[in-house]
This record gives structure tokens, sequence and C-alpha cells, in this order.
């Protein structure tokens, strides 16, 4: 009876220490003891970034996003190559793409001012991703916190497929999601975030001069500024969402109801397919489209975290401890 007891305890002082229960799930009131001003510091430094350039909310969103697709939301997107590994950063869909490691880098600081060794990246992440939706004028919701930290990265994961590419047709979009348990409503949803940001010229090149289900005006209008010959103007920039780039709507809607969707992969959302009526609900109701847009972000934190003793709380989001 006594050792019995001396488990139990010894369980019971395990949980406490490591601030995980043993069920591992993911809760927002994670770090309410261990670091209770996380989000008003992880907001701060956003909302400074975010005012000094707006589209560093669809960034930090993005990021987010090809963070959980490859191997869960475990933070290993925001791993530098090593001597010895060769990280996400540079694999086709990251690669020249991706933005924003700076301004993680200045939150994860900000947090290790307050709360050294508490608060993981991964996390870190979810909840910038979030206050970048809400600065820039989209719902707000309770973010779902307790992953740690990779210590790996893979290229070939990023490389693999799992991240949609901007050709994709609508089969294998809905495959794609599907494979992380999210649904052709979450892959609508979750496709709304393109309200925000803006794309590279080598990402709609072939959607504005060789399909079919584009408005003529405003392809000539984006082939204003992306040649049609490749390796000519890849990286120029046109924005996702030609209205209001910077703030969080449903005018990504009715632009694909428009036939102006700026990707291949957006436009096909809405071109007679099973999504349709979803982009017409979207395009008509705002408050339909944040509410499940809320869902979505919120399924998609939950992909394969890394949780209790698994992987750990990096001090510095670039490199393992």
């Amino acid at each position: 009876m006594a050792r019995s007891v001396l488990v139990v305890v010894a369980v019971a002082f395990l949980v406490v220490f490591t601030g995980r229960s043993s069920a591992h799930q993911l809760s927002a009131g994670f770090y309410s003891e261990s670091c209770p001003n996380v989000f008003g510091v992880v907001k701060s430094v956003v909302q400074n970034e975010v005012s000094k350039e707006r589209r560093l909310g669809a960034s930090l969103l993005r990021l987010f996003f090809h963070d959980c697709f490859v191997n869960g939301c475990d933070g290993s997107v925001l791993l530098d190559d090593t001597s010895s590994s060769k990280g996400e950063k540079t694999a086709g869909p990251n690669n020249g793409s991706l933005r924003g490691f700076e301004v993680v880098d200045n939150i994860k600081s900000a947090v290790e001012k307050k709360c050294p060794g508490v608060v993981s990246c991964a996390d870190i992440l979810a909840i910038a991703s979030r206050d970048s939706v809400v600065i820039l004028g989209g719902p707000n919701w309770d973010v779902k916190l307790g992953r740690r930290d990779a210590k790996t990265a893979s290229f070939s994961a990023a490389n693999s497929g799992v991240i949609p590419p901007p050709s994709s047709n609508l089969t294998d979009l809905i495959k794609r999601y599907r494979a992380q348990g999210l649904s052709p409503k979450d892959l609508v949803a979750l496709s709304g975030a393109h309200t925000i940001g803006q794309a590279r010229c080598v990402s709609f090149r072939d959607h504005i001069y060789k399909d079919n289900d584009i408005d003529s005006s405003f392809a000539k209008i984006r082939q204003g500024n992306c040649p049609r010959s490749s390796g000519s103007g890849d990286g120029n920039l046109a924005p996702l969402d030609l209205q209001t780039p910077t703030a969080f709507d449903n005018n990504y809607f009715k632009n694909l109801v428009n036939r102006k969707g700026l990707l291949h992969s957006d436009q096909v959302l809405f071109d007679g397919g099973s999504t349709d009526s979803l982009v017409k609900t979207y395009s008509n109701d705002a408050s339909v489209f944040s509410c499940d847009f809320i869902t979505a972000m919120i399924k998609m934190g939950d992909i394969k975290p890394l949780t209790g003793l698994s992987g750990e709380i990096r001090k510095n989001c670039r490199k393992i401890n």
C-alpha cells in the first residue's frame, strides 16, 4: 500500500512539475500560472511590427500554416539549417516566400525576459497568428496552448507535397487537407486567410496567362506586373485580395465569385465544384466566414502537437537547445 501511494505521489509531482496533464491536452489557460502575461507580451510585439509593415500579419499567419502542415504544429519551420541537417526553410514551398522569422525572434526574446524557458516557439506562432488576424480586423478566439518544440526539422517532409502548391486543383486540395484531419469546409475557411497578404509572380503566372476561369480584365492587370516568360519578374508581388489586402474581411470570397482569384488554387474553390456554395455563403456573410475560420484555425492548431515530455522549450527559435 505504501509503495502504491508513493507511485501516485510521484506521478502527481511529474504532472505538476511539467505543467502537463496526463491527457496531454492543449488548453487556453496552459500558461495561466507559469507565464500569465504571455498574451500581452506577444500581442505588444506583433502590434508594433504589423504597425510598421501590415503585410507581416499575413506572413505570421502563413508561418503557422506551413509549420502545422509539416509534421504538426511543432515550431520546426523556424529552425535554421545546420552543418549536419537541412531544415524546412529552403524547401520548395518555403524558400524565398516565408518571412517574419525576425518578428518571431523578437517575440521570443520579449517572452524569455518575462518567463525564461517556459513558452515554446510553437505556441508563440499560434498566438502571433491569432493576434495578426485580430490586429488586421479579423475575429478573435482563445488559442489553445501547451505545444513543445521539435528538436528536428525535415526538408524532405516539407518537400513531400503536404503543403498544397498554388497549382493544386480542388481534388488535390481536399485530399491534402483531409490528410491533416481537416474537412473541405476547413479548407475553404482557411483559404480565406488569403484576404490578406501578397503572392509572388511565380505562384500565379500560369493562372493569369493559361487558365480560362479568370476575369480577363483582372488577368490583364496582373500581367502588367508579371511577365509571361519564366524567370522574369518571378519575385514581383501582387495582393491576394485586390480591394483590401491588409484588412481581414470576406472580400477574398467576393473576388472568387467574380473570377478574380489570384492563384489557381484560389479560383478552383469557386469553379463549378463542391465548394462553390461555401464560397458563395462566405462572400455574402462575413460572420459565417469568421465563425468557420475560427473553428478551422483551432483544428489546424491541433495537428500532431508535441506535448508532455516530447520535444523541448527552445531558448532560441532558430536552433535546438
